[in-house]
């Protein structure tokens, strides 16, 4: 059969034909015809439309974002097309873009679910969460059946903090579409919210059966066979998912924390630094015109500057090695948040102190404080553990020494200063608006009324130490009058470090408090989660890095009250 021909005739039968070969999967047959077309009419609206389309699947989003865009300047009435665009914007993460295409879509069909599931897309990740879930609700009230929505509202009730809903719509998409691969992970996601790791690790499993070069998937299950406490196995599925994705930011960052809590420093500390490239990580990093330092030239004689990132914990633990740094013959520029300004005063090794936010004086080089271990090369045998490195003001700690062994005014508490003084910490800081933050926070953190069982044992004073949140927990409980609480009076870290310097022992859940008594050579207990945080290694109750540091560790995830009850005998013994 030969071409029709006139080029109207002629582009209509290449079109048809092009369009048979995609739909019969012949995919580079029918994009070279596209091309063809556009050559002999460059703004051909279905072929700039389908080629648009094709360079979607196959991966080319910008490719497809700027053909898809020319389709519009020849024909902007097409819905489906404006709809296209936007899910493409959102693949690129452009959000407010993808918006923009999304209302283009809905202004011209107000009742079309795709543009609705687009736009639900945007919002969620613009932090527009309700109204994304409107757009969700909408589009599945259009179409009950439209599996993908139901799985993207899943994946916003799970972000909203929302676990059981987010479960029945995971199971809905799934009840619509069983070989729903990327359902069945997120499934797992959630389930792995609810500590259930179990069931997370069969959805994953699941996933996996069905699309074996899921790297999503694999790494998610990584993070679960951490929950059941099998390291090896994750740092498996982290190769797996690594395998397939060698670019996937997030199982980097998975696959460092791993190798860091099983000993594995070396290879550790160099995935650590990928951290930089999480979107969440991403927007604190520092750019500067002096160079990076990682232990790779001579520092001596150069003037570095050290700067936080991460919690105040972590600052507590790693401002250490400025004394490192000063032996090396470096000038030591620390910047540090104003909670942490007077108590780092008392650091050894540091020239000058910044508070964050303050002009920054010159400087020749400049190093993340949780990138010294790397450029030390810090292994277990070398981790710098000489404690107190951080010091009370002698005469805050002298006033507060006055009032709480002031002497009893009763002769029954004559007593009262010879008994054990014990600092409390039940909670971290909350840090609910991030999903992996809240998950962290939930199962490091107790409620006050936990501590009971300590509160009893005999010869013992008690002293809250909670600051924020969670700090309100004690007025209102029952228990309150077994604990002294002068956290009206805390300000700031020095503060803290004064009243700490008066007291036997701290017990505290991993937050930055347990850091501030470490630091200061102060004997800590350390009430831990079953998944730990990596610098507390696996199944040992000391820690290289504080010399005074007990770990009582949940034996499975959750169990606090065996945490509680191992904690309670220790107290006992030493009260008696």
């Amino acid at each position: 059969m030969s071409k029709p021909g006139n080029l109207p005739q002629q582009l209509d039968y290449m079109l048809r034909q092009a369009i048979a070969l995609q739909q019969n999967g012949a995919i580079v047959e029918a994009e070279e015809l596209y091309r063809e077309i556009l050559e002999l009419k460059p703004r051909h609206f279905d072929a700039l439309k389908l080629l648009g389309e094709l360079a979607l699947q196959t991966g080319r989003l910008q490719e497809g974002v700027d053909l898809l865009r020319k389709a519009l300047t020849v024909n902007a009435k097409q819905a489906p097309v404006h709809s296209n665009l936007a899910s493409a914007l959102n693949e690129l993460q452009r959000y407010g873009e993808g918006l923009a295409s999304a209302d283009r879509a809905l202004a011209l069909q107000p009742n079309f679910p795709d543009a609705l599931n687009n736009r639900g897309n945007s919002l969620a990740n613009l932090h527009r969460p309700l109204d994304a879930l409107a757009c969700f609700d909408r589009a599945i009230v259009l179409v009950p059946e439209f599996a993908t929505c139901w799985n993207n509202r899943g994946c916003l009730l799970r972000d909203m903090g929302r676990a059981d809903e987010a479960l029945a719509s995971f199971d809905h998409a799934l009840a619509l579409q069983p070989n729903y691969a990327a359902a069945w992970s997120n499934r797992g996601n959630v389930l792995s919210d609810m500590n259930q790791p179990q069931d997370a690790e069969r959805s994953y499993r699941r996933a996996l059966e069905l699309a074996p070069a899921f790297a999503e998937a694999w790494s998610n299950l990584g993070l679960t066979q951490i929950d059941l406490n099998q390291h090896t196995q994750a740092l498996s599925s982290y190769e797996r998912a690594l395998a397939i994705n060698p670019a996937s930011v997030e199982t980097h960052w998975n696959q460092s924390l791993c190798l860091l809590q099983t000993g594995q420093f070396e290879a550790g500390w160099q995935q650590y630094e990928r951290r930089w490239e999480r979107a969440r990580i991403k927007a604190g990093k520092r750019s500067f015109a002096q160079p990076l330092w990682l232990g790779d030239v001579s520092i001596e004689g150069k003037t570095i500057l050290l700067h936080v990132e991460q919690g105040l914990g972590d600052t507590l633990q790693f401002c250490r090695y400025a004394a490192l740094l000063s032996k090396l013959g470096a000038k030591v520029v620390f910047e540090v948040p104003s909670p942490l300004l007077r108590l780092m005063a008392t650091l050894d090794g540091v020239d000058q102190l910044i508070e964050a936010g303050q002009p920054l004086p010159p400087f020749d080089c400049h190093c993340p404080l949780m990138s010294l271990p790397l450029a030390f090369r810090t292994d277990e045998a070398s981790i710098p553990s000489v404690t107190p490195y951080l010091f009370a003001d002698a005469e805050a700690a002298r006033g507060w020494r006055e009032r709480i062994d002031a002497p009893a005014q009763t002769p029954a508490h004559a007593q009262a200063d010879r008994r054990l003084k014990v600092g409390l910490v039940w909670a971290g800081e909350n840090r609910s608006h991030v999903a992996e933050l809240r998950k962290i926070d939930g199962r490091r953190s107790i409620a006050f009324e936990r501590f009971a069982p300590l509160l009893d044992v005999p010869n013992v004073r008690f002293f809250s130490l909670q600051k924020g949140a969670a700090a309100s927990q004690l007025p209102g409980s029952e228990l309150r009058g077994r604990v002294v609480d002068y956290t009206e009076e805390l300000h700031d870290f020095a503060d803290t470090a004064a009243l700490v310097a008066n007291l036997d022992l701290v017990i505290s859940v991993d937050t930055s408090t347990a850091h501030l008594a470490g630091a200061l050579d102060k004997p800590v207990w350390i009430l831990n989660r079953f998944d730990s945080c990596w610098r507390w290694l696996l199944e040992r109750s000391d820690t290289p890095w504080y010399p005074s540091a007990r770990l009582f560790r949940q034996p499975a995830l959750g169990d606090w009250e065996s945490v509680m009850q191992a904690t309670r005998e220790a107290l006992a013994a030493l009260s008696a």
